[in-house]
């Protein structure tokens, strides 16, 4: 705007000699932990599908390394004091700025507004370390011109930005804007967007330092704040005198942005409260870090993820990486196979079964089950249930059951053998006429099979049971009735039956078999 004359106000309290030995207090002592990320390193173990959740803190470091910073003033009529402020002040915000960052360099620049010709944009002494070149820049700075309200400080920044100055590659690139008025959008056929753009491809923040005044300030219109927001800097206010005080502040208080990257082996996976956190350099920015296990994840192996926090988008070394180490806890019993088994007993006491059983683990492998009864053992007869069980190096057990029977499905021998006539005293041969004979059943499981008597012309007739090894005398009488009667000295029974004797041995399980004796036919 044009030259207003400004009333010698009241200095504020707080001088530029006071914000400057504050600005030194605060370099000597920082109050910031070392910069770098805390937890740096997370060696857990975890089931598949469990979270861990980590308290995160990232200490930033107080001001970005190697600083260009290029003080693009406004030299309008109405920023005499202002501008005899930077002047006077000038190389202590240099000595300030380089005790922190001794590289820093600078650049001065000043606009004014339209029709102002060659002051309105003009670039008074470009990126240099040298405070005497610097001061005699500043020196030079004069305040005049200016018309309407707005002035042409976009036209301004856009020209910063397409090659007015030129940033040393890597640096940290802080364009302080200093004025008291808004700007015309667009100024000089160039618009805020345009500038922003051209702010951003440069990666350069604005501070923008609106001066009290006049011309109703920097951000009257809204346009600083958006140009500091879309830059990640900020904007400051200031009384005239103080200026420089706001500078050094401005400078100190630069916000930082951090942004978890995250890569992670599969099956593991790191999430946060939120993508990324800005706040102001220097300071603790906490995060809350959730660490996952896939409920697939391989159990038995070691997962990793790194997490590189970046600061405002580049990488801040390995103090600000993050290394996460996940063993995946074996939980999954190992499987366990046994099955049934059925077979004949071979005993009266049952049989011996050697049954296979085997046991495999998703980490461990094949794994030998401990068996009750064990394979090989004797099972009687019956069914009888085996458990076998197999337990991992984690500690998990897992078991399958099965039923071992034993079944006795062999008929007995059953013999109808021919005697002697206890009187006689004759060994019978093939044919027996006096029809003595001894009924034998035996059996592999049965130590005492019973015997039935039938009679082979009456089917209804069935006489018994006896025991196995009974002797008998069998008389065949076809228009007799079939009876049996005790019978005499060794002789067990007296049988008389109108035709052949069937002999039928029946053992516990229900197994027959037959025999048949030969009755001898009467004498003649």
């Amino acid at each position: 705007m044009g030259f207003t004359a400004v009333p010698p106000g009241r200095r504020t309290a707080v001088t530029v000699a006071a914000a400057v030995t504050a600005v030194l207090t605060a370099v000597a002592t920082p109050a910031w932990a070392a910069p770098g990320v805390d937890p740096a390193t997370v060696d857990r173990s975890a089931d598949p599908g469990a979270t861990i959740p980590i308290s995160k803190v990232v200490s930033t470091p107080p001001i970005p390394p190697n600083p260009d910073v290029v003080l693009l003033v406004d030299t309008t009529g109405s920023m005499g004091a202002a501008i005899a402020n930077v002047r006077t002040n000038l190389q202590q915000v240099i000595t300030n700025v380089r005790g922190a960052q001794p590289s820093a360099q600078f650049a001065v620049a000043s606009y004014r507004d339209e029709g102002d010709g060659a002051e309105l944009f003009r670039v008074r002494q470009n990126l240099t370390g040298d405070a005497t070149a610097l001061q005699t820049a500043v020196d030079g700075l004069a305040a005049g011109g200016g018309g309407d309200v707005p002035e042409a400080w976009v036209n301004g920044l856009f020209q910063v930005s397409d090659g007015g100055i030129a940033y040393r590659s890597g640096s940290s690139r802080i364009v302080v804007l200093v004025g008291d008025a808004p700007s015309h959008d667009p100024s000089a056929g160039h618009t805020l967007a345009q500038a922003t753009a051209a702010l951003q491809a440069d990666d350069a923040r604005v501070l923008a330092v609106d001066v009290t005044g006049g011309g109703g300030g920097l951000d009257a219109l809204g346009q600083a704040t958006a140009v500091a927001a879309a830059t990640g800097g900020q904007v400051v206010g200031s009384a005239p005198d103080t200026v420089t005080a706001a500078i050094l502040s401005g400078l100190r208080d630069l916000d930082v942005t951090v942004t978890p990257q995250v890569v992670c082996d599969p099956g593991l996976s790191v999430s946060f409260d939120a993508p990324s956190k800005t706040q102001q350099s220097g300071t603790d920015v906490p995060f809350a870090e959730t660490i996952t296990v896939a409920g697939d994840a391989p159990q038995g192996a070691t997962l990793h993820c790194t997490v590189d926090f970046l600061l405002n988008g580049l990488s801040g070394g390995p103090a600000f990486v993050e290394h996460i180490a996940v063993t995946v806890n074996d939980v999954t019993p190992p499987t366990v196979v046994v099955d049934d088994r059925t077979v004949e007993a071979t005993s009266p006491a049952g049989a011996v079964i050697n049954y296979p059983a085997s046991a495999t683990d998703n980490v461990d492998g094949p794994l030998t089950p401990t068996c009750a009864p064990p394979p090989g053992s004797t099972f009687p007869l019956g069914a009888t249930t085996v458990t076998c069980t197999a337990t991992d190096a984690a500690g998990n057990t897992g078991s399958d059951t099965a039923v071992m029977r034993v079944v006795d499905t062999t008929a007995p021998d059953t013999r109808c053998v021919p005697t002697n006539n206890p009187s006689g005293d004759n060994t019978p041969g093939s044919y027996n006429p006096d029809g003595f004979y001894q009924l034998t059943s035996t059996d592999i499981v049965d130590t005492a099979v019973q015997v039935y008597i039938s009679d082979a012309a009456d089917p209804s007739v069935r006489f018994g049971p006896f025991p196995a090894g009974t002797k008998i005398k069998l008389v065949q009488a076809p228009g007799a009735q079939s009876r049996v009667k005790d019978g005499t000295g060794d002789i067990d029974y007296k049988v008389t039956l109108r035709g052949d004797a069937i002999i039928t041995g029946v053992d516990d399980s229900g197994n027959t078999s037959t025999a048949t004796c030969l009755v001898a036919p009467p004498p003649k």
